[in-house]
């Protein structure tokens, strides 16, 4: 671990709630080398964290890791209920919402985290490999502010999440 850490020069946090609220984490500290200036701040100078709502395992994992490594912190949730559970108590900068979901889809649950004061004007962004006209519409009307076609294109995501953060900050 600690080989890892200095190799990225990064600060990783890995945080999973489950849907009963608990957490579990683990912290990987680089020891030098680390300038905080280089992580995706929100204007109130915290690191911005990024809500991951994906069920498949590998995208989900491929997808953190790519997000540790710029520095953003990532929460997880494996459905929509879990979703909604989570927004409401971590209250990300963002969401990266998979719209094919177990129990709640992505729309539904885009729909319910909207209905919540605190993360209105939080930016969703649609995941999904459908990629037609009308899967980007019922997104846009369930309140998503942008629309990824997996497989994803890991700089593109980087420049859209940086860009709705800072422009909803």
């Amino acid at each position: 671990m600690r080989d890892l850490s200095k190799k990225c020069g990064r600060i990783l946090v890995i945080q999973r709630f489950s849907a009963k609220g608990r957490s579990e984490q683990l912290n990987l500290v680089a020891e030098s080398g680390v300038n905080k200036g280089t992580y995706p701040m929100d204007t109130e100078g915290e690191v911005v964290t990024v809500l991951l709502v994906e069920d498949t395992e590998d995208n989900r994992r491929m997808m953190r890791r790519l997000l540790e490594m710029s520095g953003f912190r990532v929460v997880e949730a494996l459905n929509g209920r879990e979703a909604v559970a989570v927004a409401a108590e971590v209250k990300p900068k963002i969401i990266l919402m998979d719209l094919s979901l177990p129990f709640v889809d992505g729309l539904a649950a885009t729909r319910q985290i909207r209905k919540l004061p605190e993360l209105r004007d939080v930016p969703i962004v649609a995941v999904s490999a459908h990629d037609t006209a009308d899967f980007h519409n019922q997104a846009l009307d369930a309140g998503c502010n942008a629309y990824v076609t997996k497989p994803v294109h890991y700089p593109e995501l980087e420049d859209l999440v940086n860009s709705l953060v800072s422009s909803h900050s």
